[in-house]
């Protein structure tokens, strides 16, 4: 397989770039397409699951995000963007759809039950730090989310961040600034439920 100047960033050092895995499996090649989704499906999943806080929700977007890619795959023009920053703003725009449908008919999420019971005290409080992080999250409006998922989850640049969803530089700072203190105001006041303030 041809290597190629990377367009795709450090990914590069691990195999082809995104962008030439992507023409692979325009032209045929099953294997770009297992390496391709091994790569990207993990973070679109990433992504849609902080957004929406629904396992099940997150893998229905992020399936559709990567059938959306393979549509589009033959078209896809060099140079025109990462495939990645590609990838995100179709996952941010299939989260965003999710969410009109939901409020238009007033679903409800159910959290899946956990597959075994915690064995420690330890694993329960963990748990609970990463269910109140994502209840907090959630209490986010939806710009402010998904600019701080992309920049302190998925730990992208603002530059780009910017370009997935469409603002600009400035605008992404301010997002990812007043969700944080978002955030850190909600969670406050649950340190000590959480754990934090053991020793006093």
């Amino acid at each position: 397989m041809e290597r190629r100047a990377s367009t795709d960033g450090p990914a590069e050092a691990a195999g082809p770039a995104d962008e030439a895995l992507l023409r692979l499996f325009a032209k045929g090649d099953p294997q770009a397409a297992r390496d391709l989704t091994g790569r990207l499906g993990p973070r679109a999943f990433s992504v849609a699951l902080r957004v929406l806080g629904n396992r099940a929700e997150a893998e229905d977007v992020a399936q559709e995000a990567m059938l959306r890619l393979w549509r589009m795959a033959p078209e896809w023009e060099p140079g025109r963007a990462r495939v990645s920053t590609w990838l995100y703003r179709v996952t941010l725009n299939l989260c965003l759809d999710r969410k009109r449908r939901a409020q238009a008919v007033d679903l409800g999420t159910v959290p899946e039950p956990p597959d075994e019971a915690p064995p420690a005290i330890e694993v329960l409080q963990q748990a609970a730090r990463v269910d109140a992080l994502q209840a907090a999250l959630m209490h986010l409006p939806d710009r402010q989310r998904q600019a701080v998922v992309l920049r302190h989850f998925e730990e992208l640049a603002n530059p780009e961040i910017a370009e997935i969803m469409g603002i600009g530089v400035e605008a992404v700072e301010s997002l990812t600034a007043r969700g944080k203190r978002a955030l850190a105001g909600q969670l406050a006041g649950q340190r000590a439920a959480l754990g934090y303030d053991d020793d006093g």
